[in-house]
């Protein structure tokens, strides 16, 4: 799988029960995580961190789904512990892979075990895969850069622009965001008197 590319039809088994992938985030944009095990320290901070963010994703009508090679009811008993000793409510699906859903992700990578890396996947609400994301087992994931990409992918939508890196906290522009490139000569003669620029290449502005 590649980026801009739909992501594919999965029937998959969760904590939730059985649900059918992207059909069940229907209109909404949402992040597939996969993680190498239940029980592990690692993946127990990553999942309070995505939870203690879920309202935020879920504001930004983004939805989130867990996947590791682990049956049902280690996630379930995983959760219970989550709740029990950390005051954590998992609110969000777990998928419970055999190793099928993993391949087909390509979320298992031999040099790196038998388990699943910390895959992430951002798809768009019209089913199409924006961005992944692969981190070794060893690293958890920052989960405000995954918000910050969101609302990235959605300002860059809205606004017809392009982001700066570490935008909205860029070292050159701030939170302004860079305008498309010239499409002739004449444009680009025009630049520096309609928008702030460092060049006629580099031109910027305020968000809409």
């Amino acid at each position: 799988m590649l980026i801009g590319e739909k992501f594919p039809s999965l029937d998959v088994n969760t904590t939730h029960g059985r649900i059918k992938l992207p059909d069940y985030f229907d209109g909404k944009w949402f992040i597939l995580f996969s993680h190498p095990a239940d029980f592990t320290p690692v993946c127990t901070t990553e999942f309070v961190a995505f939870q203690n963010k879920y309202e935020e994703f879920k504001k930004l009508n983004c939805g989130l789904i867990g996947l590791s090679v682990d049956q049902v009811f280690s996630h379930i008993k995983w959760i219970e512990w989550i709740k029990e000793n950390l005051n954590i409510v998992i609110k969000f699906p777990i998928i419970a892979d055999t190793g099928e859903v993993a391949k087909k992700l390509n979320l298992i990578h031999p040099k790196q075990g038998s388990n699943t890396v910390r895959g992430v996947f951002i798809v768009d609400d019209k089913s199409v895969i924006r961005a992944m994301l692969y981190y070794p087992q060893e690293l958890g994931r920052n989960i405000d850069e995954i918000l910050r990409m969101i609302k990235g992918f959605k300002t860059i939508e809205k606004e017809k622009v392009a982001l700066p890196a570490n935008w909205p906290k860029n070292e050159l522009i701030g939170d302004k965001r860079i305008v498309p490139p010239p499409s002739n000569i004449k444009d680009a003669e025009k630049r520096k008197e309609t928008y702030e620029c460092y060049d006629w290449w580099f031109c910027y502005k305020k968000g809409d």
